[in-house]
């Protein structure tokens, strides 16, 4: 459908992207892109044609010489000086109409594809497919966070005092445990053909423009104090915005990338929810992926996208669902979104630990990402797509909350054991003294 940054397609279709944005739960007046594009159109028509007749009138110059007609050749130099200012003006307003415009679009989310389910929040998402039961226990399941500090693992007192609130320290297996889970991800994933990346982890206002933080989620970024730096929310930033600016040749497509990064976030109206606990943080782990395809692959690579963050899950025997996320749920770069939902036991109830998205040509509009399929072809926009591989804290917690036993020990998933050193079990004859 294209992305917000099609300017030619929003001013054409306004009512379409009007009812679109509707699906999303906006309400959007776009009666100034139509105008404004329409005097960018107007200005376009206007200056062409200015150029055009000064392009003539200075052919004239060389005969007048010829004929030593100085007196009409400096009159005719002082019209084109005047010529060649009011194209100026107008190339001036052309440049001002056209940074509104811009302006306007980079607050619009993308449109949601056709196939999305339409509705208000994540209440109206679709279920897809479950793998896996979860589990039995034959005494009450607890939460990670009673777990993770009874075995000495997980430490949020002392994170409070170092950082403040939605801080953790991970200490022993708990550190070990977390580390393997970020060597298996990549371990799978780099099978998988996608190249891994350890990208900066702060970036330029430039690179989350491109990716669609900027302007619009300001407010949810850390960013450095005097500086054009942000530290990331996501891989995501780094590793779209690594082809911003180029034009990749079409045999290269599809490219996948993955790679392993702390991720900040200020969470932002988020506070209330999930004190406690791993679950929403201001710095946690995540093992991210991301593609570049052509248009015609980018939802069948969504599919293998999101198979791919689903083996994760599988290989650690851990129980979840993949939904299709609603209009009014998907994030604001995203034309399509599944989440993979893992069974936490200690919540009894499915939680997030992976959003895969289809972002069509949204963010390689704004970040100026496009291909050459061939020789002889025009340029074209790529897709972009990424996916979280998975939210590693998200993945202790399940494992914590899962395989958690009557003695209060944790089993450790068979696909681990060998990044742990053979080691099966968590429990209290683990812990360090302190």
């Amino acid at each position: 459908m294209g992305a917000m940054l099609d300017l030619n397609f929003l001013a054409d279709n306004l009512e379409l992207v009007s009812s679109r944005l509707r699906d999303r739960g906006l309400s959007v007046d776009l009666s100034e892109v139509a105008t404004r594009n329409a005097e960018r159109k107007r200005l376009q028509t206007e200056i062409s044609q200015m150029r055009h007749n000064h392009q003539n009138e200075s052919q004239k110059i060389g005969p007048l010489m010829k004929e030593k007609k100085q007196e009409e050749v400096d009159s005719l130099r002082g019209r084109l000086r005047e010529a060649s200012d009011a194209i100026k003006e107008k190339e001036k307003r052309q440049a001002e109409v056209e940074e509104l415009l811009r302006q306007i679009a980079l607050t619009l989310p993308n449109l949601p594809d056709e196939s999305v389910p339409v509705g208000r929040n994540s209440s109206d998402n679709v279920e897809v497919r479950r793998h896996g039961e979860p589990p039995s226990f034959d005494f009450p399941p607890r939460p990670h966070w009673e777990i993770g500090t009874e075995l000495g693992i997980l430490d949020f007192d002392r994170a409070a005092k170092l950082s403040g609130a939605r801080f953790v320290v991970y200490l022993d297996l708990g550190a070990r445990l977390e580390r393997a889970l970020i060597n298996f991800m990549l371990d799978l994933q780099t099978a998988k053909g996608y190249r891994e990346v350890l990208p900066p982890l702060l970036v330029n206002a430039a690179t989350l423009e491109g990716t669609g933080q900027l302007p619009k989620f300001e407010e949810d970024l850390f960013k450095l104090r005097e500086r054009d730096l942000y530290l990331i929310p996501t891989a995501e930033v780094p590793l779209t915005n690594l082809h911003r600016d180029e034009i990749l040749d079409g045999d290269r497509l599809p490219i996948y990338y993955t790679a392993y990064t702390p991720c900040f976030r200020s969470e932002a109206g988020s506070y209330g929810k999930d004190v406690r606990g791993l679950i929403r943080q201001h710095q946690f782990n995540k093992v991210e992926l991301v593609k570049f395809t052509t248009p015609e692959t980018s939802y069948q690579e969504l599919e293998k996208m999101t198979a791919d963050a689903e083996d994760v899950l599988k290989r650690l025997g851990l129980p979840y669902r993949v939904v299709t996320l609603s209009t009014g749920d998907m994030g604001f770069a995203a034309a399509k979104t599944y989440d993979v939902e893992v069974w936490l036991a200690g919540e009894n109830g499915f939680r997030e630990i992976s959003s895969c998205s289809n972002c069509t040509d949204f963010q390689a509009r704004r970040a100026k990402i496009r291909y050459r399929p061939d020789a002889k072809s025009k340029v074209r926009f790529v897709h972009t797509l990424n996916g979280s591989g998975l939210a590693v804290g998200r993945t202790l917690v399940a494992i914590l909350e899962n395989f958690q036993n009557r003695d209060g020990s944790v089993s450790i998933p068979a696909a681990l054991r060998p990044y742990l050193g053979g080691i099966d079990r968590i429990d209290a004859g683990l812990r360090l003294k302190s």
